[in-house]
This record gives C-alpha cells, structure tokens and sequence, in this order.
C-alpha cells in the first residue's frame, strides 16, 4: 500500500531545501512516453524529465545494460580502467566525427565546468595573460548552476545574490551578428560558448548561418567554438549532434541529459586543439564515467544514433507542430511555434504572456507533463521515440488543458 501522496509531498516541503516547486504529484512508474502517480492516473509524458529520458520510460536494452553491470561492479574511481567507460569514450569519439579524447563526468553544469578550465588552460598554454582567456556567452543562455557555469549562463535572474561571480566572461545579445563582431573587437576572447538551440532561453534556435559566423571570427581571432549540445544534443534536433544542422565543426562539445537517458552521466568532447591540454592532474572527477553510466550511456547512444529513431524524431516533429496548429486556430495562444526536431517551443500570444505556469497546472490536471522556457513558452521535449498514439493523446489532453486555461 502507498503512502497518501499529501504525506509525501509535505515530507518534501519539510525536509528539501526549497529551491524546487514541484507540481502537487507523486510519480511512480513509466513506461514508454506515459508515466503513473502514486494513485493510479496516468499522464503523456511530454517533458521527459527536461528532455533527458529521450528513450522512454523502462527501455527494455537500457534497463538490461543497467541490471547486468549491477551485477558485475559499480565503482571502481578513475585509478583503475573498466571497459564501459573505455568503450563507451571510443563511441563517442567515433559519432562526433571531430573528437579525438573524451571526459567523463556526472552532469551538464561538470560537463560545461570543465569545458570552461580546457578553454582557459589552452589559452595559459598559448601565453596569454588572464585577462585575455575571456569566454563569450549569449543573452538567453543556460550552462548550469555551478558557480562559473551560472556566470556563462547570461541571464541576470540566476546570477542574483550570488556575487562576486567569477571574471572572464562577456556577453552578447543571440544570432545578433553585429554585436558578435563588436565583441571580438576588444582581442579579449578565448572561446565563444553558446547552445544551437537555446534551451531554458525559450526554446530559441541559432539562425541559420549564425553558427558558421561565429566560427569563422573564432578562426580569425584564433579563438575555441565550445557547444554547448546538453539538451539540444543526442538526437533531439532530428540529427545525433544538434549543430550538424548548422555545417561548422565545433573544438568542444559538451553533453549530458539523454546521453545517459535518466542515468547520471556527462561528457566533454575534445577535438584536436586542445585534446592534449590537459595533463595528468589538471583535472578529476570522484563518480566521473562510472561503469554504471557508462554501460547504459553506450546502449543510449547506439539507440538515439539509430536511423529508426531518428526518423521517429522528424515523423513526429511534423506531427506535433501540426496538432499545435490545429489547436491555435481555435485557440489562438500561440504567437510563434519554433525550434528543432522534438524541441519545440510555443512562444504565448501577448494577451497570455507569463502564464507559462498556470498552463502547466491544468496540463497536469488533464494528465499530461509539460514543460516551460521561461515564463512565455511552452516547451514540448518528449521522448525521442514516442509513439502515434502516446503523441495523438498528448494533443488531445493538451487541447483539453488550454480549454479550460482560456475559459479560466
């Protein structure tokens, strides 16, 4: 028998440092793109889990990689070798095309962490000055929540209280191409780091031939291309990396959320400048590529890779894109549907701006999970091989929440 879920949410608002403000349910079990609460309603899961469980809910190859490394070893630390991590890196460098070493972490904030010291300790090994290891960053973006990764990340509401941030970063404004150029002006820039498509920015994709402009100037101004491809990466844009999209070939590349599919696991992609810049002892990780992770990350990545999925992405992309449609010429809320692949942003009509929230409350209240960008768009990042059927009742349920939000 369950415990009442009223007893385990306040269980959580006695006992969780509050820095979270869940929806009022408990969730249970999945399976597939559906998930169940601890009293039996069941919801389309169109958020999994902020764009991490990309495979669903108990994947059968994901669950059985999981069960059979449980039964072999779990932690080993980085002073001995096992085989997942060693594989699952050659994998890695295999499918990026560009990568010739990979670190292995737990998370996107470690991941981004440690792109941030590579790109600061190439440019010590070229004989700049720390004031000119400068990174730029992009109005709008999300790096995470360590402290020099929420300094990257370019919006004032998480930097707030936080000060003294760490230096070295500068800002510009998005696929703002003359702001871009100014910025290099100053001859301060190590690296520009940016997200293909902006995530928590409001579900924003860089303009085409924006990403080629950004690295030309890093060619000109000899200067490291650091993508960010966290929750844009792994097949979610319709392509296994998000900027094969935009042709440019990036010198890092930094990835987490679907790459485990609900596992903890980041990594770090190292191309060829700066693939020997750290040395034994520039840098660790306790948990970093445990064979845990690295056993589902390497069955993960086979999957997402895979021309099934793949095309599973696109097929329901069109899907989705036409159902948002189909309900904003009844109920006109959205003022601009955008973004890549099974990353879909629906920006609000004005008259609707910053209830981003309250749609998410009578999403759930219809059975649906649901995500936002922000305080003015929706965001729709479901798992990557979501079904006709689990994508039709998502829409349905949908429809049904934004009847009554618009009636409310």
């Amino acid at each position: 028998m369950h415990e009442q879920p009223s007893a385990l949410i306040e269980l959580g608002k006695r006992y969780w440092l509050p820095v979270y403000k869940p929806r009022e349910l408990v969730l249970d079990h999945g399976k597939g793109a559906r998930v169940w609460d601890t009293e039996g309603r069941d919801y389309v899961d169109f958020g999994a889990g902020i764009a991490v469980n990309a495979l669903g809910h108990q994947d059968p190859d994901l669950l059985a990689a999981l069960v059979a490394q449980a039964h072999k070893l779990w932690h080993s630390s980085n002073v001995f070798y096992t085989e997942p991590p060693l594989r699952l890196a050659e994998e890695l460098v295999r499918a990026s095309g560009f990568a010739e070493r990979v670190f292995l972490c737990n998370s996107g904030a470690e991941a981004n962490e440690a792109a941030i010291k590579l790109v600061r300790k190439w440019a010590a090994s070229k004989g700049r000055p720390p004031e000119q290891r400068n990174i730029l960053t992009f109005r709008g973006s999300f790096h995470g929540r360590t402290l020099a990764t929420v300094t990257a990340t370019a919006q004032p509401k998480y930097q707030a209280g936080y000060e003294p941030l760490p230096a070295g970063f500068g800002y510009a404004d998005f696929n703002n191409v003359a702001a871009l150029e100014a910025a290099f002006a100053a001859g301060d820039i190590a690296a520009v780091m940016l997200e293909p498509v902006q995530g928590e920015g409001g579900v924003l994709p860089a303009a085409p031939g924006f990403l080629k402009r950004v690295r030309e100037l890093c060619d000109q101004h000899d200067a490291l291309l650091v993508l960010d491809e966290i929750q844009c990466g792994m097949g979610r844009t319709g392509t296994l990396f998000a900027h094969a999209h935009d042709d440019v070939t990036p010198d890092i590349v930094t990835l987490a959320k679907a790459l485990g599919c609900g596992f903890p696991i980041g990594a770090m992609l190292a191309g060829p400048k700066v693939a020997e810049v750290m040395q034994y002892g520039a840098h660790g990780t306790t948990f970093g590529g445990n064979p845990m992770a690295a056993a589902v990350a390497r069955v993960a990545l086979a999957k997402l890779a895979s021309p099934a999925v793949l095309m599973n992405v696109e097929r329901q992309a069109n899907d989705l894109r036409a159902g948002l449609a189909r309900i904003n010429r009844e109920l006109p809320v959205f003022a601009e549907v955008r973004g890549r692949g099974l990353m879909i942003g629906a920006v609000l009509a004005d008259a609707y701006k910053g209830e981003a929230g309250t749609i998410l409350d009578c999403a759930a209240a219809h059975g649906l999970l649901l995500l936002q960008a922000g305080p003015d768009v929706l965001r729709f990042v479901p798992p990557l091989t979501i079904s006709d059927e689990e994508l039709a009742e998502g829409l349905t349920r949908l429809h049904a929440a934004l009847n009554d939000f618009v009636a409310g």
